[in-house]
């Protein structure tokens, strides 16, 4: 690992002036989410005819690219994600972005054992506070593991972010080559998908299985906020959260009290998690709020962590699941969709933790050029993703229902998922399933 000396004092410098560092054959690092710069973006899309095979890793794009806009042919900028959000998609889509699978808790692990010292690596975060440190603000992940390794690091400075309490949360300037002034916008919000019937549907069958006390891990979607609603209108009490992604439906949890911490052998008290990513009122809740703890991904997303807390909820969507209860969560075929995320990771973390239960839900179709078609399938379409092996689903849930694959047999699991198929497939998938051997003539359960 590189060792970073401390710079005696960094420099302010303009964009323009940050982005003059920029060479060809450069790797650069934008950060996560909220953390990637905007006005050292423009700059350095700016110098599209001057540069070649500059490449620059990412993850979950809030926005547009400026050095992807102008740029549409990757005549001089390359763009590597570990987390596609719908803008990454579609340019993943047009051949201007390309995955990196992953783990999402090991990738500081990846910076500091695996990957190429970062040439510059450039962070959006809060201004300087009373100690030194530029805050991260509601997006910490790996941020500290690029900065170590990486051998400029610039920070573009904003008062639109909340400043976020939390472990390794930030930069000293100690640390910091070069200041650009950013724009002060407000954090880029990420709208709610409202939950439609079969959200709700499906979040009726998991909510009955959340005692008091559970620990919450809540994916990002329709289904799993939707879980948080229905626990508004239940009496479940005394939660806790140890999770990836805070979301809006986990904030309302809080705000109405259902959320204490106090059954958390891990950090009681306080919420834990390693990025925001929703509404205004949700970066308000973080704002410098002594709840709610924003911690590296190696710490939130590690099963041998998640696992110390008691009866850990993980609650994950798929868009696929075959008749053995492989789960394809992030591809579409050969298009890349999403990425695997920390939804493995969850799933391990949940089923070790003592009395804790994993939920990867769907519903049960989907419409694709005017048909309706089955998420619940002999096989998974040829060149998808599994995110989740067979090995380690627990409870499958769709708006039909229900169960849990652990300990069953591969007729056993073919049976149990096809009983929570849409009804109009369930004859066919359980002749497939008949034909293909996976349940054996004349075995009865």
């Amino acid at each position: 690992m590189l060792l970073r000396v401390a710079s005696a004092s960094a420099r302010n410098l303009s964009g323009e002036q940050a982005a003059n560092l920029v060479r060809s054959g450069m790797w650069l690092d934008y950060g996560v989410s909220l953390c990637q710069p905007d006005v050292f973006d423009k700059a350095l899309a700016a110098r599209s005819g001057e540069l070649e095979n500059v490449k620059i890793r990412s993850c979950l794009s809030m926005k547009p690219r400026a050095v992807l806009e102008v740029d549409p042919d990757g005549k001089c900028f390359h763009w590597f994600s570990w987390h596609f959000s719908g803008y990454d998609r579609k340019k993943h889509d047009a051949g201007r972005c390309n995955y990196l699978p992953l783990n999402l808790g090991e990738v500081p692990d990846y910076y500091r054992r695996f990957l190429e010292p970062v040439d510059m690596v450039v962070l959006k975060t809060c201004p300087m506070d009373e100690n030194g440190y530029f805050n991260f603000s509601a997006a910490n992940l790996w941020h500290r593991a690029v900065i170590e390794s990486a051998k400029i690091v610039a920070v573009e400075v904003t008062g639109g972010l909340p400043y976020v309490y939390g472990e390794q949360n930030g930069v000293h300037i100690s640390e910091v080559d070069f200041i650009i002034e950013g724009d002060h916008q407000p954090a880029v919000e990420l709208p709610n998908p409202q939950a439609s019937e079969i959200d709700r549907a499906v979040a009726r069958h998991i909510a009955g299985e959340i005692e008091d006390r559970s620990c919450l891990q809540v994916g990002i979607g329709g289904m799993p906020n939707a879980v948080c609603t229905l626990l508004l209108e239940c009496g479940v009490r005394n939660l806790g959260v140890h999770t990836e992604m805070l979301t809006d439906g986990i904030a309302e949890l809080y705000k109405a009290g259902r959320i204490t911490g106090s059954g958390k052998t891990l950090d009681p008290g306080k919420i834990v998690y390693t990025f925001a990513l929703g509404s205004r009122d949700l970066y308000a809740a973080t704002h410098r709020n002594p709840d709610l703890i924003c911690y590296p991904v190696d710490y939130t997303n590690s099963p041998h962590i998640i696992m110390r807390n008691e009866r850990v909820i993980s609650i994950n969507n798929t868009t696929q699941i075959d008749l053995q209860g492989q789960a394809a969560s992030e591809s579409d075929g050969h298009r890349h969709i999403s990425g695997t995320g920390g939804q493995l990771q969850f799933v391990r973390g949940a089923y070790a933790s003592k009395g804790g239960k994993s939920f990867i839900c769907l519903a049960s179709t989907y419409e694709k050029h005017g048909a309706r078609r089955s998420r619940i399938v002999l096989n998974l379409t040829p060149g998808n993703i599994v995110t989740t092996p067979r090995a380690d689903v627990m409870y499958v849930v769709t708006e039909y229902g229900k169960v849990n694959l652990k300990g069953k047999s591969v007729a056993e699991r073919a049976r149990a998922i096809i009983s929570i198929a849409h009804p109009d497939f369930r004859t066919e998938l359980e002749r497939q399933a008949y034909e293909h051997r996976l349940i054996p003539h004349g075995v009865s359960f």
